[in-house]
């Protein structure tokens, strides 16, 4: 698909009549739709998932507020490249955005599972196993977007040069219809913001709890001491 070409609309029913006449497809087409309508949406599946293994291990009597802030830190690490992509035209510039937040996002996820493991929380096989869902999807997706932009990889190569818009944000001429960017929008928030914006407040929670009661400890061991 070449720079700037619009973002197309599902055709799946019509896609496979044609390929089963024997018809041929347009690759960079059928990738981009499965970006769109499959890759990103199935996303929240394995984050879903996780978000239910870390409340079923209690994570805010255990690992608590801390890890539940590298979970935000990780989900912005992967939003970030992405409402850049949906709204910006791909170029070195987003590229290396995303190949950065990419390294990034491993980074923070080795850190997470080190931080699970230092507490009382046990991550267990199938939490490991969601988790390498979580950390190659977004290789899968930037391999991809590469592939469809292969002369933006190649200007990226070259640092750009010769091309005066390798290095600055550039709108999309035909962004995704505002249809897609509100379905996206409110899957993102009942899938993400809510499950871990909950996740997140219930450590908070638990941390306030622990903290009275340490206190009301404490004051129980004065009085005994002054009695």
């Amino acid at each position: 698909m070449r720079q700037g070409a619009p973002w197309p609309a599902p055709r799946a029913a019509g896609q496979a009549a044609e390929i089963a006449r024997g018809a041929t497809v347009d690759v960079g087409e059928v990738t981009t739709r499965f970006l769109l309508y499959g890759l990103l949406p199935g996303w929240f599946v394995p984050g879903l998932a996780d978000w239910a293994m870390h409340r079923r291990t209690r994570i805010e009597d255990t690992s608590g507020t801390k890890e539940s802030l590298i979970h935000s830190l990780m989900m912005a690490e992967v939003g970030l490249p992405i409402a850049l992509t949906l709204r910006y035209e791909v170029n070195p510039l987003l590229l290396a955005v995303q190949l950065g937040a990419a390294a990034v996002h491993e980074a923070t996820a080795l850190w997470d599972v080190r931080t699970a493991e230092d507490s009382d929380r046990e991550v267990k096989p199938v939490e490991q196993h969601i988790h390498s869902f979580l950390e190659s999807l977004p290789f899968g997706g930037l391999v991809s977007l590469m592939c469809l932009h292969s002369d933006q990889v190649r200007s990226l190569l070259r640092g750009g040069r010769g091309d005066p818009d390798a290095w600055r944000l550039l709108p999309r001429r035909r962004p995704p219809s505002p249809g897609y960017l509100a379905g996206i929008g409110v899957a993102i928030g009942a899938c993400v913001l809510l499950p871990y914006g909950e996740e997140l407040l219930r450590c908070r929670r638990a941390a306030r709890g622990r903290k009275r009661r340490a206190r009301a400890h404490r004051a129980a061991l004065r009085k005994l001491k002054g009695a």
